[in-house]
């Protein structure tokens, strides 16, 4: 103990305990507040707080009014001010953090855009190829076409054996029917 006396003490500092006025908490606190004070409803209570606060001031006897409307109110103009002070830099907090929500959504946007365009390159490539090796494959298409001119070629040969064979019979019964009967063949022989 006795060397430590040559030595001043070292300072104790006050220990306050730390808030991080970044983190989430805070960023989240500001967006509640920034969101509420935007709506109808913080409109309709700002309102009737004022209406009520200059109705007790001005209507309330003397001795109950706090806030002089000789004065000009000036306690209810310096609530306001104060409110106003806090809720811009909050509005702004809150559109700083929406902003950066809105950069991380564009980037993310921005790389599935990239990789969609080159899966649809990919996929654009692989249907050429495919294409290219088919060029030589009968199609669908081609086979019905094909089959088609097969069937009507077939269905034309057809027609003309049954024309010709038709031909044929309309021959025959034309000579049998010019040829003198068999009877009459063997009476002038």
């Amino acid at each position: 103990m006795a060397e430590n006396l040559d030595t001043p003490r070292e300072r104790r500092r006050l220990q306050v305990p730390k808030i991080n006025l970044e983190g989430e908490g805070v960023g989240n606190a500001a967006e509640v507040i920034a969101r509420f004070s935007g709506t109808p409803k913080f409109l309709v209570y700002l309102t009737i707080f004022v209406v009520a606060w200059i109705a007790w001031n001005s209507l309330a006897p003397v001795s109950l009014q706090f806030d002089k409307r000789s004065l000009g109110f000036t306690a209810l103009t310096l609530m306001l001010s104060l409110q106003a002070s806090y809720a811009a830099p909050l509005i702004l907090l809150a559109q700083n953090r929406q902003d950066d929500r809105d950069r991380v959504t564009a980037e993310q946007d921005r790389r599935r855009a990239e990789r969609n365009l080159s899966d649809t390159e990919y996929l654009l490539r692989e249907i050429a190829s495919l294409r290219a090796a088919m060029a030589d494959v009968a199609t669908r298409d081609f086979v019905r076409s094909e089959l088609r001119d097969l069937l009507a070629e077939l269905i034309e040969d057809d027609r003309q054996r049954h024309v010709a064979r038709q031909s044929v019979r309309d021959a025959a019964l034309s000579d049998d029917a010019a040829a003198p009967p068999d009877d009459a063949r063997h009476r002038s022989r």
